[in-house]
Order: structure tokens, then C-alpha cells, then sequence
């Protein structure tokens, strides 16, 4: 079935809305519209928390809690899902949510601007854990930042939370939610208002049917990228389909030889996955973003946006992945190496869209990847580095090193990668290396870092995976 309006659910009502205009976003409608103005724009660019709200959906008849950004996701994907904002946790009755409480009783709150943001992500976690450890806690408001409290009475207030504070109004309706959910979320959204098309399909052959008639379209996952042209540079966006209603290219799949992600599967999804194969491909994908950010954003976008500061690209690029397009006909499989053809341009043809990524697994190899950037948590590179080794008896049998950052593309270090084949681990080795990566590379100077430093950091890296390798421990504070 196809429909022209959206369905939500929200406050345990289903709602519905005609023909919402595609390029408005969550955070205008709730504030415009629903006149609820606990939610904030910050920085309109999913950086600050200041907008996290929360959507539930459901998944194999289970409820899931997401925050997300607002800012930045697009009114039309709320389809299907239950809208939760700070408002909402109020009980009927007037009582405060036990993260409000909680909030209240450890003075997590100064100014109050951040406030709605930060319960919200602590509420998230709340229906996602069921302990609340420093690491748990801090990494559920790393996208969420306070000018004001120093964040500990925040994380002190997040620690106060029980395993009996999950029983609330939310978790007492959760089979009408569920009744709910389930009687919206069975159509694909086909949209037309003005000059603006909003395709949400919900199956791979919808898509096709709608790539032949709109080969010139734009597509959407997350948004993290895409709906910045809407909110920081103030353009429309004529034609968008919206891929992560396609439950079809939500997997993760092992073959023992490698791993295949579907194009729309969340980030937070691979995080978990991944770590027992690749624990560094995992602590990249921490720093990569928000959970808000995680809990949306794919590697299929992060790949087809191909920013030089594109974090998962290096380590794709390292681990030698290779990216399954299909069109209407036909399914064209590339090495990630051939992918990337300047700055910001690819071989994604028209008509083409990416439908997985396949991960080989190295298992005898040894994997590290490294992020710089100005903030740990919730921030853009200044440099990504990721190696991949294959060592027999101190001597590099095979070696793929990837930087992001040092070029107009994600890149290998071939020069580099030259001088290490074959090559015994030691000091001596690592440094005629280092010296190759100025043959390799020609960064430049910009707002993150000058030219000079990204290759100092790039040296430095390539030594520090030298000394974790040799001393058989990582080494650094952060990384």
C-alpha cells in the first residue's frame, strides 16, 4: 500500500499528517506545529544534543528506543514510528519521570537551554541498559553538550537510575504502542507537495520501480549529511527516497569469509557486531558521531558521501571492502579502492544505489585504526588512520594502510605500504615508512588542522602502530 500521509504515533495517539512538506524538519514541526518547545535548536547540524528527541519503532514485534537529532531529521521518516519528547515524560497525573527526578535532586541543570536534551539521551539509556555504569552513561550524552554544570552532577544523576525506574507510563502501554506500531507500519510514502517528491519504499523492488522514473534523486538514511543543505546552507532538496524504510537492506550477515552490512543498517548495529572481529573498527565508530548520530547513520551513506574525513572510509579502504551496487537490471560488485574518484565524487552511476558492503575478515592479521580530532567524543577528524598487517615471525607477509584527512579522497599509502612488505618490524622499518608518507601525501591547511601537522600526526600514528604491534599493548591516554 502507498500513501500520500504519514502516520505516527504520539502521546498514544496515531496522528496523522497529508502531505507534509519533505524538506521541514522534525524539530520545526514539533515546535511549530505541536507547539511543544522543550526541544531546542542549538546548532542545527546534529552536534550539540540540544534537539535529541526520541523515536521508538518496532523490530521482529520489539519495541526499540532511539534519541536521535531532530535538527536534522526530516518530518516525512517519523512514518511508522512513536514520537517521544520531553514533554511527553510527564505522567498524566503531573508526576515527574524518574529522569526528570533524578535531574532535579543531583542539580543537573543550570541554565536549562541543554536540559531537555540531556534527559531525553538519559532517557534512551534508561530503556536500553539495565545497569548504569560511568561508561554507559557518558557515552549516552556524548552528544549532548552543557556550557554550564561541569557534566558530573549529570552523570550523577544518570548513576541514581534503577532497574525499577523502566517501569513507567511507556513501559505500562507498550502492547498498545505495539498494536499501534504495527497498524501504520505497513505502507511505503509517496509524496508531492509543489515541486518537492518524498519516496519512502519500503521494499528493494518499489525502489527500482521509482529510480527508473526519478534517476536524478537524492538519497536519504540518516541525514546527517544530506539535510545539512536544508538546514545550514538554506536550499531545498527537489527529490529524495528515504532508504531506511527498506527492512530488506537492514542485516548484518557472515560467511566466515566476510561480513555484509545492508545499506540501511544503522551504525550502532555494526558498533556491537563488529567488535569481536575488529575492536579498533569499533572504538572508531564510538567516536564517530553521537548515538544520536549512530542510532540513523549508515556506512552506506558514509561511503556514498565520500568525505576525505569520512571515518569508516580508511578502515573500509584498509580491510579492503568492496561495495555491491545494483540498478534496475544488474549488480556491479567494486573494491572500495576503485570507489573514490575525487573529492566528493564516486562511480555511484544514476539509476545506481549501494545495496551492502561486504567487510573481508583478516583473521589472523592484526587491525588498528586511530582517530584525531580536536574533541574526543562527537567530532569531526582531523585524521583517521587504519592499519591492517599481516605478520609471520616478526616479517610483514601483507599490509593495506588507509588515512583519511591527508587527501581530496580517503587513500591507501601505497609508497608506504611498500617499504613495509616483506619487511621486518622494527624501529628502522617503520621510520624509512614514515618518510614514504610524503611521497604519499600533500595535505593541506584548513579550520581542523595545517598541512604540517596532519603529516606530523600521519608519522606519528604509523610509529605508534609500530610500538603497539612490537610492545604487544595499546599506548596513549585516548587512542
Amino acid at each position: 500500500m502507498t500513501s500520500s500521509f504519514i502516520s505516527f504515533v504520539h502521546k498514544d495517539k496515531i496522528v496523522e499528517i497529508r502531505n507534509p512538506n519533505p524538506n521541514e524538519t522534525l524539530l520545526n514541526y514539533i515546535r511549530t506545529n505541536l507547539k511543544k518547545t522543550g526541544t531546542k535548536e542549538g546548532c542545527a547540524e546534529g552536534g550539540c544534543g540540544a534537539c535529541t528527541v526520541v523515536l521508538v519503532e518496532l523490530k521482529n514485534n520489539e519495541i526499540n528506543y532511539k534519541a536521535i537529532n531532530s535538527c536534522i531529521t526530516l518530518l516525512p521518516t517519523l512514518q511508522g514510528k512513536q514520537l517521544i519528547l520531553i514533554e511527553d515524560l510527564i505522567s498524566k497525573d503531573g508526576k515527574l519521570h524518574p529522569v526528570q527526578k533524578a535531574m532535579v535532586k543531583y542539580h543537573g541543570s543550570q541554565c536549562g537551554f541543554c536540559t531537555p536534551g540531556f534527559v531525553m539521551a538519559l532517557f534512551s539509556m534508561l530503556k536500553k541498559y539495565s545497569k548504569f555504569k560511568d561508561e554507559i552513561i557518558k557515552e549516552s550524552i556524548s552528544g549532548n553538550l552543557c556550557r554550564c554544570t561541569g557534566y558530573q552532577s549529570i552523570i550523577k544523576a544518570g548513576k541514581s537510575l534503577k532497574i525499577k525506574n523502566k517501569i513507567d507510563h511507556f513501559s505500562k502501554n507498550i502492547k498498545n504502542t505495539i498494536k499501534m506500531l504495527k497498524k501504520i507500519n505497513n505502507k511505503s510514502i509517496k509524496i508531492y507537495k509543489n515541486d518537492k517528491r518524498y519516496f519512502a519504499p519500503r521494499y528493494i523492488s518499489e525502489l527500482k520501480k521509482i529510480l527508473k522514473k526519478n534517476i536524478n534523486t537524492n538519497f536519504l538514511s540518516g541525514g546527517t549529511d544530506l539535510s545539512l543543505n536544508i538546514t545550514k546552507e538554506r536550499k531545498d532538496i527537489n527529490s529524495i527516497i528515504y532508504m531506511n524504510s527498506i527492512s530488506e537492506l537492514n542485516y548484518i550477515k557472515n560467511n566466515n569469509k566476510y561480513i555484509e552490512i545492508g545499506a540501511s543498517t544503522p551504525l550502532i548495529d555494526l558498533e556491537y557486531y563488529i567488535k569481536e572481529y575488529y575492536p579498533d573498527f569499533t572504538k572508531i565508530l564510538k567516536r564517530y558521531g553521537s548515538p544520536q548520530i549512530r542510532n540513523v547513520g549508515t556506512v552506506a551513506g558514509n561511503i556514498a558521501t565520500a568525505s576525505p574525513i569520512g571515518d569508516c572510509l580508511p578502515l573500509l579502504l584498509s580491510l579492503n571492502a568492496q561495495v555491491v551496487l545494483q540498478d534496475l537490471k544488474k549488480t556491479q560488485i567494486l573494491f572500495l579502492d576503485n570507489f573514490f574518484v575525487n573529492y566528493r565524487k564516486t562511480k555511484l552511476k544514476k539509476g545506481q544505489f549501494i545495496h551492502s558492503i561486504r567487510i573481508p575478515l583478516f583473521k589472523k592479521n592484526t587491525f588498528k585504526a586511530y582517530k584525531v580530532s580536536k574533541r574526543f567524543d562527537d567530532d569531526i577528524s582531523s585524521i583517521c588512520a587504519a592499519f591492517n598487517l599481516e605478520i609471520v615471525k616478526n616479517k610483514i607477509e601483507n599490509v593495506r594502510i588507509a588515512y583519511g584527512g591527508m587527501a581530496a579522497i580517503p587513500k591507501r599509502a601505497i609508497l608506504c605500504e611498500k617499504i613495509l612488505l616483506k619487511s621486518i618490524v622494527n624501529k628502522e622499518t617503520f621510520n624509512k615508512a614514515k618518510e614514504a608518507l610524503e611521497k604519499d601525501f600533500k595535505p593541506i591547511s584548513d579550520m581542523r588542522a595545517s598541512g604540517i601537522y596532519r603529516m606530523e600526526v600521519a608519522k606519528n600514528l604509523l610509529e605508534k602502530c609500530c610500538a603497539e604491534i612490537k610492545k604487544k599493548k595499546i599506548i596513549g591516554l585516548y587512542t
